[in-house]
């Protein structure tokens, strides 16, 4: 008798899991699972076509970076990061003690390694097909969004200070709280005057609203951006390298999403339930 029962509980079990993980389509021999659609539906809160749609995209994506040999190692990674923090005229040290205060390391470390993967797929599929920008490119989307390159030159701040981070998070929800654990002070900052940490979180952080949590001379810091005063337009020769990569990222997209389009007529799909 309890054979029969555990062979019942079992059949159910294998029936259930088929179920689960049937396969909905295939996309060039890759399989799609009812289960991955579910998945999609619930993380992303879309509907089926769009969960059908997106893992398609997906698959087709994953093979191209395959078909290509596109790999990223630590290496690279670490490179990167290492310029980003020459561009923030920061330490590479700093710069990543900034970031853990601010995000999951490891979080940021994967969209990282993911966004060269995407730059050197664009660059193995797009080369020699792309309009590289010119000078008269660059200043033309200089002049219709200058508004992008203004920075402030006095920033007028309240600085929160604690050894207690809890409480500054506390604080941003809830703007009015008071506690002795927290030193608060009016502060007016120079743009010419901030150490490099301090004009990132400042620059980086919009008016009247709080910045990002950062560590510093063993407390923990917070700044609410109350005014940016003496606003002046940076310079095209500063922002030119920034622009030239808007630019090219723009028409790498573009031709990106044309290419996968095509690749999507072209794809033998499958489709079984």
């Amino acid at each position: 008798m309890k054979k029969y029962i555990f062979s019942l509980v079992f059949a159910f079990t294998f029936l259930e899991a088929g179920l689960v993980n049937g396969i909905a389509l295939i996309v060039n021999d890759t399989p799609i699972t009812l289960y991955d659609i579910d998945q999609k539906i619930q993380v992303e809160n879309i509907s089926k076509q769009q969960a059908v749609d997106t893992l398609i995209d997906d698959t087709l994506y994953k093979q191209e970076l395959k078909k290509n040999n596109i790999m990223v190692d630590i290496f690279d990674v670490d490179n990167y990061i290492d310029r980003l923090a020459a561009q923030n005229k920061m330490s590479t040290l700093d710069f990543k003690a900034l970031v853990r205060q601010q995000q999951n390391y490891d979080l940021f470390r994967s969209q990282i390694e993911k966004q060269l993967k995407h730059q050197k797929l664009i660059k193995k599929i797009a080369s020699g097909k792309l309009i590289i920008a010119n000078d008269e490119d660059m200043k033309r989307y200089y002049e219709n969004n200058k508004a992008q390159y203004n920075i402030a030159d006095t920033f007028e701040v309240m600085a929160y200070v604690s050894k207690n981070k809890k409480l500054l998070n506390d604080i941003k929800k809830n703007p009015m709280l008071n506690s002795k654990d927290v030193q608060v002070q009016q502060i007016t900052f120079k743009q010419s005057e901030l150490n490099p940490q301090v004009k990132y979180i400042l620059n980086s952080t919009k008016k009247k609203t709080f910045s990002a949590i950062f560590a510093q001379n063993k407390n923990y810091n917070m700044f609410f951006i109350a005014e940016k005063k003496d606003e002046k337009t940076m310079d095209f020769t500063e922002v030119k390298d920034g622009i030239f990569q808007l630019i090219m990222k723009t028409r790498e997209d573009t031709y990106l999403k044309e290419y996968f389009e095509t690749l999507k007529i072209t794809a033998d799909i499958l489709i079984l339930r």
